[in-house]
């Protein structure tokens, strides 16, 4: 039954291939006639037919025919090259994919891997069933309740019928033969030779446990292309020109990953190393699991994929390779993951590039170190720099850089460079990994609890084991005497030499000194004063410095909110805090908390001012004012942005809180998610303030059957809500009941902001409103975590509709009684 579909009549005899136009027409012709025995006849005289048409190597199927995940079928292009139907999800072992593989089953024992996937790669159970329905579109249903679980939306395209061609792309067709819809335009994670890629598409890494932080192969605006790595850390580019405008990114047949301007000429690529070799048949570009970006060939002669070109040739360059808290590193066989505490995981050999699947345990929060903290030293090891320039660089000696982070409080960890640089990193955020190498020159230290250290067993072993003479005893105490006194010579040497040049050192700093005090007063922020403009070390400010960075707090942005400059011209703000009940010693510990978040979609914390009377945060300046500004000015002439700025606003809010939530060393909730404390840059992209500081005041209430965490999931639903039909918190309350019966009909024009209805995507404004009242539900068991919601507003995830809450239900019932009401009189 392999190469056929089967439709809802079930029919006995299968449908043959067929070939060309007019073969396509008599097919379609016989369908509409609907006689058994006509369609025999016709079946027979269309194969005689075909013989005599143009040849257009495919394989059509009408409207109606489906395939389920019981069937032991798959649907085979003409050539045999490709197949389509149910794979067991081999990345994940759960469940099946829909989607489209090399057909060579027959050839290689490997799992078969597919190269393009329904959904994504949603996953499925086995009594799915994948349709061609009647309208034109092709359905993903999740039986037996028969829930939707992925739609094309190709209804209104006068689709007639559906071909799987020789190249492995899956195609919808109108009556007029037309293209209308086809999966090259939307690929997964892998490109067959003549697909192309244009900005802003992307290919997405497969990926075991969702993490906040992705692999993806972009195409930039400005024409290159790069693997970047939560879409914040790029860690390898085409590093072309911007003097060059490129239209696409396309993978050849003879294995070149090439770039080309409207002219169609290639200006950048890379090859394959087996580059033209008419022995290779089957090739295709995959980004990987592990975040490498390769190009595979088919070996006829071993039955296996090789790889011919990989983007990172050094894997533990990827970023985060490994994953969260851990060491990159080879040995003999290869790639190596290994744990930063090596209590929680052994070294582990990496299998199929796999990278990243065996995470090691979450490191202890040394803010509760009962007996203090260490440093745990590692050698060779260099660590990852997360969102630069928040790794602050300093100058220090190996010796300094690890005494300056064990006695900073925000400082997780620290890399001493040891190149004759005298560079220090010093990292002061939750994500720790890096990689390690014996030629690397590079120490890290890692800030651990403290624990009693007990006598070595080996230097134990080594006094009381019997089998030793007292002999050698005797001869290790005297080689030890004799190098304690040299020893003790070479110290007190250097100690008198450092004495008196200490002394020299001081008379002219004293000297100096003197002058420099004449010269000038003193200023806020001396020994900062030189420092560089994105130093990010967290600093206490007594309110009189305050006073004097925001000129007696002159200009005003808010309330309670003060612009400023520090003395490096960095502009900051000055939050003026009230209410605030938490001593200084919790005070301080939230605070460092807080200031080391650091995220792309967060407001960062520069410095605070705790004193009796005033209590005060700093946070960097964003120069385009708060999203209620933004989004709700009254003036006729204000832009407020596309549906795309909007929904990138939207995903970047969600970000925030999914990293604040789920990323740092311990969750962290908003307490007050509103389009005031979401603010936006000069390239409008989100940042979110406020975060974090219900701790320091009176306790809000809250439900005893929600969380603060799950009140930020409904803030953000109601938020969302707001950025897509433009209106404000007080407005949209009246706008509920008929976002909510208009997602459930399709007539969303009444909802949105009508300076959207030109270029809107109406399939991403119904999934942000789906799930937008799904973080509005009323139990807090029913709302998405911000991971899932971050999924679905990227496009990775399908989301259902929502059942109503209860509150909405009452509005619905209050206004059908002033409706029976009115009727009545």
């Amino acid at each position: 039954m392999d190469g056929i579909w089967r439709n809802g009549l079930e029919p006995k005899t299968p449908l043959k291939h067929f070939k060309g136009k007019c073969c396509r027409n008599l097919f379609f012709e016989f369908l509409l006639g609907g006689f058994g025995s006509v369609l025999v006849v016709m079946v027979f005289l269309g194969s005689i037919v075909c013989g005599f048409c143009e040849d257009f190597s495919l394989v059509s199927v009408p409207l109606g025919f489906e395939i389920s995940g019981y069937e032991e079928r798959h649907w085979v292009s003409e050539n045999g090259v490709f197949a389509f139907g149910f794979l067991p999800d081999y990345q994940k072992d759960d469940g099946f994919v829909v989607g489209i593989w090399y057909n060579l089953r027959e050839r290689s024992d490997e799992e078969v891997l597919p190269v393009w996937t329904v959904g994504g790669g949603v996953r499925v159970s086995q009594n799915s069933t994948f349709q061609l329905s009647m309208d034109g579109s092709f359905v993903l249903f999740d039986n037996p309740n028969g829930v939707v679980v992925w739609n094309s939306n190709t209804s209104s395209l006068g689709v007639q019928g559906a071909s799987l061609l020789n190249n492995g792309n899956l195609i919808l067709r109108d009556f007029g033969q037309k293209v209308v819809w086809e999966s090259f335009h939307s690929p997964t994670d892998t490109l067959l030779p003549g697909q192309s890629l244009h900005f802003p598409q992307a290919l997405q890494a497969p990926s075991k446990n969702y993490i906040a932080g992705y692999y993806s192969f972009v195409v930039r605006s400005s024409g290159d292309v790069a693997l970047v790595w939560d879409g914040n850390v790029t860690y390898w580019s085409s590093q072309l020109s911007s003097s060059v405008i490129v239209e696409e990114a396309r993978f050849e047949s003879n294995g070149v990953l090439g770039l080309f301007d409207s002219t169609n000429q290639i200006v950048w690529y890379k090859s394959s190393k087996d580059l033209s070799e008419p022995s290779v048949v089957f090739r295709h570009l995959r980004l990987d699991a592990d975040g490498n970006l390769r190009i595979y060939s088919w070996d006829d002669v071993l039955h296996t994929w090789k790889v011919g070109w990989q983007a990172v040739e050094n894997q533990c360059n990827v970023f985060g390779s490994c994953g969260l808290y851990s060491i990159c590193g080879y040995n003999s066989t290869g790639p190596v993951c290994d744990c930063l505490v090596q209590d929680s995981f052994n070294s582990v050999i990496v299998p199929n590039g796999d990278y990243g699947s065996y995470g090691c345990k979450k490191m202890v929060d040394v803010g509760n170190c009962k007996m203090g903290t260490s440093m745990l030293v590692l050698k060779q090891t260099l660590l990852y720099g997360l969102y630069p320039p928040h790794d602050v660089d300093i100058m220090l000696s190996m010796v300094a850089c690890k005494q300056y982070c064990l006695k900073d409080s925000s400082c997780f960890a620290a890399t001493a460079k040891n190149d004759g640089s005298g560079l220090c990193t010093i990292k002061r955020t939750g994500f720790i990994s890096g990689y390690r190498y014996a030629s690397l020159s590079s120490t890290s230290f890692l800030k651990v609890c403290l624990v009693p250290q007990a006598v070595s067993t080996q230097e134990t072993n080594l006094h009381k084991d019997p089998s030793i003479p007292l002999s050698a005893h005797q001869s290790i105490s005297l080689i030890n005497d004799h190098e304690d006194f040299i020893v003790a010579t070479v110290v007190l040497f250097m100690i008198t030499a450092s004495i008196f040049l200490i002394m020299e050192m001081f008379l002219f700093w004293f000297i100096y000194r003197r002058r420099q005090i004449k010269a000038q007063s003193r200023v806020p922020f001396q020994k900062d004063a030189q420092m560089n403009p994105h130093y990010s070390a967290l600093i206490r400010l007594s309110f009189e410095e305050v006073k004097e960075l925001t000129n007696n707090f002159m200009d005003q942005l808010g309330p309670t909110v003060f612009k400023a400059a520090l003395p490096n011209q960095m502009s900051v703000v000055a939050k003026m805090l009230n209410n605030v009940v938490a001593s200084e010693k919790d005070f301080r510990m939230v605070v460092s908390t807080l200031g080391g978040t650091h995220h792309r979609n967060l407001v960062a914390l520069k410095g605070f001012c705790f004193e009796p009377k005033y209590k005060l945060l700093i946070y960097e300046y964003i120069s385009n004012g708060s999203l209620d500004q933004w989004l709700l000015s009254s003036s006729q002439n204000q832009n407020k942005g596309s549906w795309l700025q909007r929904l990138d606003i939207a995903v970047g809010v969600a970000r925030a809180i999914a990293y604040l939530h789920a990323e740092c060393q311990q969750c962290i909730a908003h307490g007050n998610l509103k389009l005031q404390n979401v603010l936006l840059d000069e390239q409008l992209v989100a940042k979110v303030t406020d975060f974090g500081l219900q701790s320091l005041s009176a306790k809000e209430t809250v439900s005893s059957s929600e969380t603060l965490p799950e009140r930020d999931i409904y803030m953000f639903g109601e938020m969302l809500l707001q950025i897509v039909v433009g209106k404000s918190h007080s407005d949209v309350g009246n706008l509920h009941s008929l976002a909510y019966e208009m997602c459930g009909d399709g007539t969303l024009g009444g909802t949105i902001d009508l300076q959207l209805e030109r270029n809107v995507e109406w399939e991403g404004v119904e999934s942000a409103i789906r799930i937008a009242f799904w973080c509005m539900q009323d139990q807090p068991s029913l709302r998405p975590s911000m991971g899932e919601v971050v999924k679905v507003l990227e496009g990775a995830l399908p989301v259902d509709k929502p059942p109503m809450s209860a509150a909405f239900m009452i509005k619905e019932s209050q206004k059908n009684e002033g409706d029976a009401d009115v009727i009545e009189v």
